[in-house]
């Protein structure tokens, strides 16, 4: 069992201020499987003025520096890839095949997409009579999920170093494992201290602290409308930069002349990935109402292809992150049900055969 329990403040592993934690399960066991520490406000200060003593010196890095350490974080990542793919199978259920590909991929992709960027990007520019200079806004605090975990803090966390920025991270605490393991990458590739922070705990006590905490000075959260709104509202009297990627409902709009077996096949597997549970997957399936019948038949056999069970095994989905997503999603299908919707795969309950794990029928 994974024993996470302390915060990275200042280049250092450190207890909280008051002790405080919680269990993580492996959503494909319902077992604990780790124990992170919950943080408080004199947490997320004494992080966010380690950020803001590090900003002085780190914003004054040169290119080549910049370049260089988010070169050396690759060389780290790419050490511990193996440690990263199993800690957001265990953590979040992704399957394995999911996690190697895709989850973990995307987070070594994002700093070397970064350093592809840093290296031609025009921090000067002049228009006319004005220059304008792009310079790091300051401290940052990211505030992150569990859906593509180490996607979404990479994809925070890396321009934020190419830029000269300092930060504190909350990753998800229902998805934790790979938090910590992109911390201590970044710490073995020599990131400076206090340069990036690491404080586990949730919305309303972290996420609130870290949004209004008048030394940051941009706030990014990615999660659901509901919180987004608090973030916005807790940001607005410092009157920080707000960036959120927040909750949708992505249309798949299939026309007449379209190849319909590739195109609703490939639709429905689009959605069945990560069980679903990603942002951009194409939940909305809008067809030519005279098409209905064939489209129903290509999504019933599709839907039925797709296996479920053990993320460690050859399936192609895995379970759900939680027992309330689980919960969830039950009561999304029987809603629909009770409101006259025709059940074309699937339904409430678990697959056959699982009598254990948040697994949903696809």
């Amino acid at each position: 069992m994974r024993d996470y329990t302390k915060f990275y403040i200042d280049g250092a592993w450190v207890d909280p201020v008051a002790p405080k934690t919680l269990d993580v399960i492996n959503p494909a066991t319902e077992e604990v499987c780790g124990k992170i520490s919950m943080g408080g406000v004199a947490d997320v200060d004494k992080a966010v003025m380690a950020a803001r003593k590090a900003f002085e010196t780190f914003s004054l890095t040169s290119r080549e520096e910049r370049i260089d350490l988010l070169e050396r974080i690759v060389a780290e990542y790419q050490k511990r890839f193996e440690d990263m793919a199993k800690a957001i199978t265990e953590e979040m259920g992704a399957p394995a095949w999911l996690a190697q590909r895709a989850q973990a991929a995307m987070g070594i992709g994002h700093v070397q997409t970064a350093i592809a960027v840093l290296k031609n990007y025009k921090f000067e520019e002049d228009r006319g009579t004005t220059r304008i200079v792009k310079e790091p806004i300051g401290v940052c605090a990211f505030i992150t999920p569990w859906n593509w975990p180490v996607n979404q803090i990479a994809c925070k966390v890396a321009p934020a170093l190419a830029t000269g920025c300092t930060m504190v991270l909350k990753p998800s605490e229902i998805a934790p494992f790979s938090g910590y393991i992109w911390t201590e990458v970044l710490h073995a590739a020599g990131v400076p201290h206090g340069v990036f922070n690491l404080v586990n705990g949730d919305g309303p006590t972290v996420g609130a602290a870290l949004s209004s905490h008048p030394e940051v000075d941009m706030v990014s959260f990615t999660g659901s409308t509901r919180a987004g709104i608090e973030v916005a509202k807790n940001a607005a009297p410092t009157v920080k930069r707000v960036h959120q990627e927040l909750g949708g409902k992505s249309p798949n709009i299939i026309l007449e002349d379209a190849d319909f077996q590739r195109a609703v096949s490939g639709g429905i597997a689009s959605v069945m990935m990560n069980s679903g549970q990603s942002c951009n997957a194409p939940t909305r399936m809008l067809v030519p109402g005279k098409k209905m019948d064939e489209v129903i038949a290509i999504a019933r056999a599709t839907a039925e292809a797709h296996t479920v069970g053990d993320p460690n095994g050859n399936s192609k989905m895995g379970p759900v992150v939680s027992d309330v997503q689980w919960n969830k999603i039950q009561g999304l299908i029987q809603k629909g049900i009770d409101e006259g919707a025709t059940l074309v795969s699937g339904g409430v309950g678990r697959p056959e055969g699982l009598d254990k794990g948040y697994y949903v029928k696809p």
